[in-house]
């Protein structure tokens, strides 16, 4: 019994040890819609449902559509990637993301989509593999950035990110459970040189 109990407090400590070393490494690359910071050729928004399971609207969805549409009217984007969901024809992230960016007013020419990007770190992975992108601004969650900030960084791309507004109402305790698991999994994919679910032909972004 002694052992099970140093064991899970090893790894408790180990998992809040990468928590906050991520939280430090990519805070400094984070920033707010209204700061003053570099244009990017590219800013990718990483893909969410638009509905919660309850069939309610997902403020996630929302905020990184508002934040992406206002990032690009100012000039602080040229081109848009959504990268995200479309594990079947009933359900496809990055279309649903992109029908939403065009009635806010962004040209569809403007629009690139990334169809496999099941996973933050296949997001990311893609964007340089796929996409040929060296640097990039990344449009989330400020705790979901910071994992897409650090797996960028360490797969050699310049990035950036801009939070979104925070989403009021959900248990910070949970996010951050939920997160230092995948925090956990992204240092694991980057030690290990993971591959992304899918790779393929390669698209040019004018």
């Amino acid at each position: 019994m002694g052992y099970l109990i140093t064991f899970f407090i090893l790894l408790i400590v180990l998992l809040a040890a990468n928590y906050f070393f991520i939280e430090i490494y990519s805070a400094p690359h984070v920033h707010n819609p209204d700061d003053d910071f570099d244009n990017f050729k590219t800013g990718l928004v990483l893909g969410t449902s638009k509905y919660t399971r309850e069939n309610r609207e997902n403020l996630y969805y929302k905020y990184r559509i508002q934040t992406t549409a206002k990032l690009f009217k100012k000039g602080k984007i040229k081109n848009i990637l959504i990268s995200g969901d479309n594990s079947s024809k009933y359900y496809n992230e990055p279309l649903r993301m992109k029908n939403d960016l065009i009635k806010k007013g962004i040209p569809a020419d403007k629009i690139y989509l990334d169809y496999a990007g099941f996973r933050t770190y296949d997001s990311m992975v893609r964007a340089k593999e796929i996409f040929g992108l060296d640097s990039l601004l990344v449009i989330s969650q400020d705790f979901h950035i910071k994992r897409a900030i650090f797996i960028g960084r360490n797969k050699g791309i310049y990035v950036e990110g801009v939070r979104t507004r925070p989403v009021k109402g959900f248990s910070k305790f949970k996010i951050i459970l939920r997160e230092a698991g995948a925090r956990a999994k992204a240092t694991w994919d980057l030690l290990t040189g993971t591959k992304p679910k899918f790779l393929g032909e390669k698209v040019k972004i004018e």
